[in-house]
Order: C-alpha cells, then sequence, then structure tokens
C-alpha cells in the first residue's frame, strides 16, 4: 500500500511530524514501512509555462519553436521536440539552470541553430513511470488545465512535493489498503482524532428503483449489493489533485467516472464498479454463479471462459462483469457514456480469490475482496462516489439505493482480564492505559471489575480472539516500553551443543578448502526424488504443492547442486565447486517423517587456474577425496574413514566409491555418469554425499601427543606385481596391517599397466616408512619386518614383488 503523506494530512492533523518520524512510528507499532520516497527528490527549476506561440523549427520537421511565458519579465524561446505542444497550453518548463531526476541539468542550448532557453517537460522527465502517466501524455508532454498560473511551482502544482510511505502490510492487516484505514492507525499511534470525508449528495426527483431491479441468486457469495444511478454524466479528465494523488498510488488516471471508482478504492478499501447504463440492454442486475463454458470479454479485451466456480454480475441474461475482478467490455464506461449505474458490493473473499485465481487476474479491487472489506462502509462508499459523480462529472444522482442486503455481521465482542494481560506482557498497566488505547483505537471499551470487555469494530476483522487485544495493546503502548528483566533461575553461559561445534567446523574446514556453501530447496519433483538417495523409502508429497518441480520432500541432496552447478554454468560460471548442510526428509509411514541431516558437495571445472604460470589443472576424484580426508583428519576420524569401489545408478561406473566410517556405510563419492553431465550441460563434475550425524556423532579418542622422533627412519620401496581388479587400498591396508608395530607409512607412488606386464595383472609401487621412537633401526630389523609384509601381500593378495 502505497500512502501519500500530503493525502493523509486531510483525514489526520501531522503537524510536527516528518514522514521519516511517521514511518519510524508506524513500524514500531507493527506495520513495517519499507520505504519512503521522495517525489520530487532531485527536482529544482520547474515551473508551470504558457505556451503563447507555436511554429515550425526551420530547420526540424521533428522540432517546434515555441515561445513560453514562464512568469518573468519577458517570455522565453524553448524548443521542443514533443509531438503534441500548441499554442495556449499550460506547460511544465524546466528554466535554464534547473535540475531534473537523475541530476539532468538544464542549460541555454542551441538546436539546429536556434536557441532554448530551458525544457518542456514530460511527466516522465519529472521522474513518474510511464505506466502511470495518462495514455494522451504518454508520448508527448503533460498539459495543465487553464485555472493554472505561469510562474507557479509545477512540482506542486502535480503534488509532486509530496513523500510516499510503502506499507508492507500482512495479510490480517486489510484495513490499512486504504487511506480512511491507515489514518485510523496514525490516529491512534499519535493520539490524534481522524477526520472524515464530508459527503454531499444531492438527489433527484426521478428514482434509481424506476431505472434498475437487483436480484441475487447467490447470497452466500454476494450477501450485499447496492446500486445508484447516475444520469447527465460528461466523461472527461479527472481533477487534477485526483490524478495526482492517483498517480502517487500507482494507478494511471483514465476519465472523471473511472478515476472517481479508483479513488474511492484507495480513500475507503471498498472496490466500486461503474457501468454504462445504456450498453446493459435490461433494467435488470442478476448476480449469480456462472453456467459452465459460459464466456466473457474482459475489459483488457481478453475472452474467458466461465465455470460455476466463478460469480458474475449479468443484465439477466449475459455477463457484464466477473464480479470483484474485472468489468465486461459490453458495459465499459466510454467517451460516449451519459448514465452510470454504480456497484458497491460485498462479495465474500473465497469466491473472488477462486475467479482471480483462475484467470489469472490480480487487480487492486480483487486483492481487498480476498483480504476482507469492511462490511459497513460498502454504501457509504457508493454514496461518496456518487457525489464526486455529481461534482466533477456534472452527474444527477437519483433518489435511492437499489440494494440487495443479505448480510448480517456483527462487530466481534472479546473480553480479557487484566490479570492475563499484564502476565502476558510482563508488565502492570492499569485499567485507564489500558482503556486509552482502545480509546485511540475507536474500539468501545467497558469494564467490569478486573474485565475489559471490547466491541471491535467491523473494519477490524483480524480482532477475534484474547491474544489480538493483547497485541494491540503491546503495539500501541510501545514494544520499546516493555521492561527488560533477565530469565529467573540459574544463570550459566550459553554454548553451542558439541554436534553444533563439530558442524561449524565442517563448513569452516570446507570453506577453506574452496567451496561455496549453497542453500537450496528441500523440495523436489517426481523426477529427480529418488535420484542419488543414500536410503531408498517412500517419498513425501505435499498435500497441496505450489508447482510440480517442488511437490515433493528430498531424499538427496545432491540433484539440487547439480541444479546450482547447472543455473551457474549457463552464467559462464562453469568452475565451481559447492557444498550444502541440510536434511533430507525419509518416510516412516504413518508418523512423521525422520529429517536426517547429509553433507553433501559438488565441484566442476578447474581446481586449479594460474595463467600466467601456464598451470591448469581440472578437478578429479582425487581432489574431492582428499578433501574428505583432510576433513576425517579435522574431526579426529584419521584412518577409520575408507573408500571402497562401487557402482550406482547415475554416477560413472570406475569412479565412484562408497564412503565407509568403521566399516559401516555413510555415503558415496565419485564422478557423475558421463550421460548425466551432457544432459546437465556440465563439464566433469564429481560429487559426494553422506550422512553428516554418523561423522559429527562417531566417539574419538582422546588426544594423544607424540614426542618429535629423535631417531632416524628407514625408507623401503618396493613394486608389487597384482592382480588388476585388486584396489590399492587393500594392498596399502595388508602392508599397515602386517607392518606393526615399526611401520609407521604406506603411501602409492607410481602404476604401471602397459606394455610387457602379463595380461590381468598390474605393477603398484608403494613406500613404506619404518621407525622406532626409542632407538635407531637396524638394517637386519627392518629387514625381517619387510619380508613379513611381503609374505602376507602374497598370502591375502597374491602380490608379488615386481622381477
Amino acid at each position: 500500500m502505497f500512502v501519500s503523506y500530503k493525502w493523509l494530512q486531510d483525514y489526520v492533523d501531522l503537524s510536527g511530524v516528518t514522514a521519516e518520524e511517521l514511518a519510524e512510528k508506524i513500524t514500531k507499532s507493527g506495520i513495517e514501512v519499507e520505504g519512503v520516497e521522495t517525489l520530487n527528490e532531485g527536482i529544482t527549476g520547474v515551473v508551470i509555462g504558457h505556451v503563447l506561440e507555436r511554429e515550425q523549427h526551420p530547420n526540424a520537421d521533428k522540432l517546434s519553436k515555441c515561445l513560453v511565458d514562464i512568469g518573468e519579465e519577458s517570455p522565453v524561446q524553448i524548443i521542443c521536440g514533443a509531438p503534441n505542444v500548441a499554442k495556449g497550453q499550460k506547460v511544465a518548463v524546466a528554466k535554464s539552470g534547473a535540475v531534473l531526476p537523475g541530476n539532468f541539468k538544464i542549460k541555454r542550448a542551441k538546436l539546429r541553430g536556434e536557441e532554448s532557453n530551458g525544457m518542456i517537460c514530460s511527466l516522465q522527465e519529472l521522474g513518474m513511470e510511464g505506466k502511470i502517466v495518462p495514455k494522451e501524455y504518454a508520448e508527448g508532454i503533460f498539459v495543465f488545465p487553464e485555472s493554472v498560473t505561469p510562474g507557479e511551482d509545477a512540482i506542486a502544482a502535480l503534488n509532486r512535493d509530496d513523500k510516499v510511505l510503502e506499507l508492507g502490510l500482512t495479510p490480517n492487516r486489510a484495513d490499512c489498503l486504504s487511506m480512511l484505514g491507515v489514518a485510523y492507525e496514525v490516529g491512534a499511534i499519535l493520539g490524534r482524532e481522524v477526520m472524515f470525508p464530508e459527503i454531499k449528495l444531492d438527489e433527484a426527483g426521478e428514482k434509481a428503483s424506476d431505472y434498475i431491479k437487483v436480484t441475487v441468486e447467490a447470497t452466500e457469495d454476494n450477501p450485499l449489493y447496492a446500486a445508484k444511478v447516475i444520469k447527465n454524466v460528461k466523461i472527461g479528465p479527472s481533477p487534477l489533485w485526483m490524478q495526482t494523488r492517483l498517480m502517487a498510488a500507482g494507478i494511471r488516471p483514465h476519465n472523471n467516472v473511472v478515476d472517481i471508482t479508483n479513488y474511492i478504492l484507495l480513500e475507503y478499501g471498498q472496490p466500486l464498479h461503474a457501468f454504462d447504463y445504456d450498453k446493459l440492454g435490461s433494467k435488470e442486475i442478476l448476480v449469480r454463479r456462472a453456467h459452465d463454458g459460459e464466456t466473457i470479454v474482459t475489459l483488457d479485451d481478453a475472452k474467458r471462459t466461465l465455470t460455476t466456480d466463478h460469480l458474475v454480475i449479468t443484465n439477466g441474461t449475459e455477463p457484464v462483469a466477473i464480479a470483484g475482478v474485472m468489468g465486461g467490455a459490453n458495459s465499459e464506461v466510454d467517451s460516449a457514456t451519459t448514465t452510470v449505474l454504480l456497484e458497491a458490493a460485498y462479495f465474500t473473499g473465497g469466491t473472488i480469490r477462486k475467479a482471480s485465481k483462475d484467470h489469472g487476474l490480480r487487480s487492486e479491487a480483487s486483492a481487498r475482496f480476498e483480504k476482507g472489506v469492511d462490511p459497513n462502509r460498502v454504501r457509504e462508499a457508493g454514496e461518496r462516489a456518487a457525489a464526486l459523480m455529481s461534482e466533477y462529472a456534472g452527474g444527477t444522482i437519483l433518489e435511492g439505493t437499489v440494494e440487495v442486503d443479505a448480510l448480517k455481521v456483527e462487530p466481534a465482542v472479546v473480553s480479557i482480564t487484566m490479570e492475563k494481560l499484564n502476565s502476558f506482557l510482563g508488565m502492570q498497566l492499569s485499567i485507564d492505559e489500558v482503556k486509552d488505547i482502545f480509546a485511540r483505537l475507536k474500539f468501545d471499551a467497558s469494564v467490569e471489575g478486573d474485565t475489559v470487555t471490547v466491541v471491535v469494530p467491523t473494519r477490524r476483522g483480524d480482532i477475534t480472539i484474547e491474544e489480538d487485544l493483547i497485541e494491540e495493546v503491546a503495539r500501541l503502548y510501545g514494544y520499546d516500553n516493555i521492561p527488560k528483566t533477565l530469565p529467573a533461575g540459574e544463570q550459566s553461559a550459553g554454548k553451542l551443543t558439541s554436534y553444533q561445534a563439530k558442524r561449524r567446523v565442517v563448513r569452516r574446514y570446507l570453506e577453506g578448502a574452496g567451496l561455496y556453501q549453497a542453500v537450496t530447496y528441500s523440495l523436489t519433483s517426481e523426477e529427480k526424488v529418488a535420484q542419488y538417495a543414500l536410503e531408498k523409502t517412500d517419498a513425501i508429497k505435499l498435500a497441496m504443492p505450489m508447482s510440480e518441480e517442488r511437490s515433493l520432500l528430498r531424499l538427496s541432496i545432491v540433484p539440487q547442486l547439480l541444479e546450482v552447478l547447472k543455473y551457474n554454468g549457463a552464467r559462464q560460471a562453469d568452475s565451481l565447486a559447492v557444498y550444502e548442510t541440510g536434511a533430507v526428509f525419509l518416510s516412516k509411514g504413518e508418523e512423521l517423517p525422520v529429517e536426517e541431516e547429509h553433507l553433501a558437495a559438488a565441484v566442476t571445472g578447474l581446481w586449479v587456474s594460474n595463467p600466467w604460470q601456464g598451470e591448469k589443472k581440472p578437478v578429479d576424484f582425487y581432489v574431492l577425496k582428499g578433501i574428505l580426508e583432510g576433513l576425517s583428519e579435522k574431526l579426529g576420524l584419521d584412518g577409520r574413514v575408507e573408500f571402497v569401489q562401487v557402482q550406482l545408478d547415475g554416477m560413472h561406473p570406475g569412479r565412484t566409491a562408497d564412503i565407509l566410517l568403521d566399516g559401516k556405510r555413510i555415503g558415496f563419492i565419485g564422478q557423475i555418469h558421463p550421460t548425466v553431465q551432457k544432459e546437465l550441460d556440465l563439464k566433469d563434475t564429481y560429487v559426494f554425499e553422506l550422512k553428516l550425524g554418523e561423522l559429527l556423532e562417531a566417539g574419538i579418542e582422546p588426544l594423544h601427543y607424540e614426542p618429535i622422533p629423535r631417531f632416524p627412519s628407514i625408507t623401503r620401496d618396493i613394486a608389487l606385481v597384482a592382480d588388476k581388479e585388486t584396489p590399492a587400498g587393500k594392498l596399502r591396508s595388508i602392508i599397515l596391517e602386517a607392518g606393526k608395530p615399526l611401520l609407521k607409512e604406506a603411501s602409492v607412488f607410481d602404476l604401471y599397466e602397459g606394455a610387457n606386464m602379463e595380461a590381468g595383472k598390474k605393477s603398484i609401487a608403494f613406500s613404506l616408512k619404518y621407525a622406532n621412537p626409542e632407538r635407531t633401526l637396524t638394517d637386519e630389523e627392518v629387514t625381517k619386518v619387510h619380508e613379513k609384509v611381503l609374505e602376507a601381500l602374497k598370502e591375502q593378495a597374491g602380490a608379488v614383488l615386481r622381477g
């Protein structure tokens, strides 16, 4: 909701309170003001000018040479390129030395040899968005009504010397979708009275009931429908003050009748609709549910097919409007209209929401009906609009209102004890203080003993229970005024749990390794839900998903990370490493799903790129494996995490491994299958996913320190011939086990599978490091253990020394 500060002053005295101060007070009272826009920011030196003469520029077909009176001693010559500039117009002129939005400075200049002393401005050049500029001025300069005087401030005449507050309203505060609603709120905050618009209704002798009959079949959807008839209207532009207020609220002016209905929508929060009475083709308004397959052409010239879920306004036979959403083109008010049928109605929110959603028509009117309008303001809004049409369109209001009224609305009555109110707020407010707050809100409140009973006005449909009254008292008293207290009981410093602390270690380690943290949706599609899942369970479907793409709770994080890589790759960010810690959701039948925290990562493109040195290293399996090994060491699990080759759906058959912790599978690591990479338009991409809880909750031995070795170590290299299928990890495990306790390290440094090797065999070389912390080893001791290692390799893996 956009609220004009100047317009608001018509209803509440704002003296002594700036727009910025008011915004802060409104925000502190519970309605967030998202911003305050200064409409004339950066504009100086713009006045009203009178075009005395206009002639064709001698050297340019599309330029005009104008003599303009700008209220100074003598008129000035201005060259103008607007197609609609003409003699006799009152226009906005940026004088020489003026500044326009964007710090655009106006200077004396020569245009095609002719001197120009300023610029005649369009509304867009004065900072207005094109979508709110009246259509007749969209392609040219703006023309003021004759009543303005040359030399006056054009910005003030356009009401641009104003500030607009943008309210970020929650759905429950539909009462503030109107200027009067905001006025009630501001009046309560400032403790000032609210002034209401005066309605002067001069009705003619003819009766509206002689012109129209109203019937409502769907009274549940439309319990109140009121119609007024205004004859002899003259369609033309609305007054400038009304146009500028509409534009400040983001609404484009059209003509006086349509602008008045939009003005009342903003002022009262009550949508109205004006029909061209002569186009109705009957003397009847019938409100009913549409027939299946029935059609209507709406004001946007779109043909729409209706169903029985939609409420329509008809002339007795055919629809002339989709109720509360949009009128029909067959009854549109236009320049030839002379008699207006004005509709003021109360439609139920659910029906309007259904039609609005089905037809993709989200309007200011439908938004208000959906959230709820004040039923006791419907007739008043219609009468106010009729009075304005009489004043600004020259209309004659026929006597009476033709209506169907099946609306039964009683104000909510809510009681609360002072004991409960003070207990909730942790305060000691008096009854008088609470009564004063309700009086400022214009709520009728009575006191009996310790109990306050409030009769809530119908404009505040969000107040229904005791807690709502507590909230009203708290926000108007001021959240800042609620005393600060410490919790009672033992006081101890807060700290992270062991799990939380380790999770932070994991995140910091991965970010230090060069991975960016991603936060992706927990919702996925039927196609992706089972991909890369560590545990295959039934997918959990949402009861009311927003879309099929976000209809199921995920079983794995990897598909979402691949989408992140795809999205970035499409934008030339094709070398990327991301990780995420998040929940997956495992079905347990009728019980609530189990949320299990996982850690996943995805890496693609170049891992190292140093163009100056000519060094480029694409990511591979060992990069990601090294990251995980470093992480396990960081968590004190060094030596307990293993990688065992495996084949998984969607993964490369030769570059994928299970991740084992103490022999138990907790995840997987590997390259995405080439066909999947091609579908996602990715380079070689490597991922892992594991159960983070298993990793962080694993018991670890207390930290032991070892002294720096005082005695030298001995290194022996061996080249083994083994079956091609024998994993290097298995050979390493055999070596380390057989070499205890003198063997400290074993690492692979060479692999050979070329010529001179027996079929089905490979040569793999290890470097072995022996040491004794208590003394220097002899060759005999090392040889003895070394032979034991070779023996174990032969017996357990069939691996022998290469000859």
